[in-house]
Formats: C-alpha cells, sequence, structure tokens
C-alpha cells in the first residue's frame, strides 16, 4: 500500500493568553510543565496528509505533548456551551480534521465552543502509554482546564460536554464514568475543578465492553452509529440499553448505513445528517439556549 507524504513536525506550543476571538483558534498545552508520564520523551509527532481529490485531512500520531486547540464562536452567537472533542483513531492515530477540528468549526456555527483535544496514544510505539491512564488524564485535565476558562471564554463551567468519535468514543465513555471531583486541596488551580463532564457524546465509539460500565452519575448521553458499523454497532445499542435501565437521559440514533468513520466527510447517505440530530438533543437539553 502506497503510504501518504509523512511531516514530522516539532510542536511549538503557544502559552495560553487572554481574549480568544472567534475564528481565530488558538493552541494551549494541556500540560504546560510536561504530562506526568511523558517524562524524557522527545520524539517529534508524525503528522500525515491522508486528504484525497485536494481535500485536505490528517492523521496525527506520536503524542507526548497534548494540546488543546480553542474555537469560540462568535460572542453574538455563543451560547455558553462548550464541548471538548476527542478524534478516533484506534489509539494509534488521531483523525484530527474530520472527526476534529471540522467537528469544532461546526459546533461553532451553531454558537458552541469546539475544542479539539490531542491526547496521548496508546498504541505509541515505545511509549507505554495506556488509554485508561495516560489518555485519561489527559481528558480529565481538558475538561478541568475548559472550567478554569469559563469566564475569559465566555463558557458556562456547568455545561461543559465531552465528545468522542470511535476510539475517543471509548476515551469519552471512561472519562464520562471514571471522572474525579474538585480536589481543594490540590496545588495546581485546575485540579481544584471537577473533571465530570456535564454531558457525553458518542459517536460510533470503539473500544472493549469494560470501558462502558457506566453508573447512575454517568452524564446525560448522545449514542450515534450506522447500522452497518461492524464495530460500533452493538455496542452504542447495548450501551443505550444499560444507561436507560439506570436512569440516565439518553438518545440513541441508528442510520441505515455509513460504515465507521465518516465523522465529517460527505457521504453519500443519509448519515451526513448526524449532525442535525445532534443539534436537536442539544436543543432539547437546553444546551444552545444563550444565557
Amino acid at each position: 500500500m502506497k503510504l501518504a507524504r509523512v511531516l514530522l513536525v516539532w510542536a511549538m506550543l503557544p502559552a495560553c493568553g487572554a481574549g480568544l476571538a472567534a475564528d481565530e483558534p488558538r493552541v494551549i498545552p494541556l500540560w504546560p510543565n510536561g504530562a506526568p508520564g511523558s517524562e524524557g520523551k522527545t520524539d517529534p509527532e508524525i503528522v500525515q496528509e491522508t486528504g484525497k481529490n485536494g481535500k485536505h485531512d490528517r492523521h496525527i500520531s506520536r503524542v507526548h505533548n497534548p494540546t488543546l486547540t480553542v474555537y469560540l464562536p462568535p460572542r453574538d452567537r455563543a451560547t455558553g456551551t462548550a464541548v471538548v472533542i476527542c478524534p478516533g483513531g484506534g489509539h494509534r492515530i488521531l483523525a484530527i480534521d474530520h472527526e476534529g477540528h471540522e467537528v469544532a468549526q461546526w459546533l461553532n456555527s451553531i454558537g458552541v465552543a469546539g475544542i479539539v483535544l490531542k491526547y496521548r496514544l496508546a498504541h505509541t510505539p515505545g511509549a507505554d502509554y495506556k488509554v485508561d491512564v495516560h489518555a485519561l488524564a489527559d481528558a480529565r485535565r481538558a475538561v478541568r482546564l475548559v472550567r478554569s476558562h469559563a469566564e475569559e471564554w465566555g463558557i458556562d463551567p456547568n455545561r461543559v460536554g465531552l465528545m468522542g468519535f470511535s476510539a475517543g468514543g471509548e476515551l469519552t465513555a471512561i472519562a464520562g464514568t471514571r471522572f474525579e471531583g474538585p480536589s481543594a486541596g490540590a496545588s495546581d488551580p485546575v485540579d481544584r475543578l471537577s473533571s465530570r463532564p456535564d454531558f457525553q457524546i458518542l459517536i460510533y465509539p470503539g473500544g472493549r465492553p469494560a470501558s462502558f460500565e457506566f453508573g447512575k452519575d454517568t452524564p446525560p448521553t448522545f449514542l450515534l452509529v450506522a447500522a452497518d458499523d461492524r464495530i460500533s454497532a452493538e455496542r452504542s445499542v447495548g450501551a443505550f440499553t444499560r444507561l436507560r435501565k439506570l436512569g440516565v437521559p439518553s438518545e440513541l440514533h441508528v442510520f441505515g448505513r455509513g460504515g465507521h468513520g465518516f465523522g465529517m466527510h460527505k457521504v453519500n447517505a443519509p448519515v451526513v445528517h448526524w449532525v442535525d440530530r445532534l443539534r436537536d438533543w442539544m436543543d432539547d437539553r437546553g444546551l444552545l439556549k444563550k444565557p
């Protein structure tokens, strides 16, 4: 198989500053002093261009310095709701554009802050990362970090959700169950905030059955999948059934076809309208009402 051109990139992360403006996404480090468990790992990230027919699309791998890319909607349209987005990629790569940046831009169009999480990948060669340790720590930190910037970014700290695609859906399900409450004695002010998302969005979630051990305190959940998805269809239906039995407010949409990994790609099937179903759910939950 012919490989796409691979670029090795040293990521120079800008320091967080005040006053993010609409249409000016800003990249900020998730862990300013280095991610715990990534000490000594200095090899550069790999960015692979995968787009076809002139379409820009990238995969990122070998992540040692997790980041958030913050997209804020125009202030006159902002609802105060924010969604942290976890792209998928089998914990080997991150489909950073069609399951990340493009999703954030769509969220901006409905007045929601879209914040793309570049998290550490369990299948990074030689790194010994684990989904339920390092990636989970990144997801928890992301939710807390967004809350810590709530006033600056015009976000309601009680309207911070977590969204994941495929492997990112697994991470979202774990973080939505194994969250940590505020730690009043923490030295880092960010850690004094809760990591529990106020809602979670699982789009064709992948992973292991143990990752979906929901409880009664699991946040309200939106699930979406295609019936011909051999990876996620049964898992999504099973997750909805368990959430319903637990009394967790949930909604499931199953499209007839679409396969796995469609994200924001233009698919010649009704599944391309999945974002409309998500918008309806968010509206019904009151997440699109302006403060």
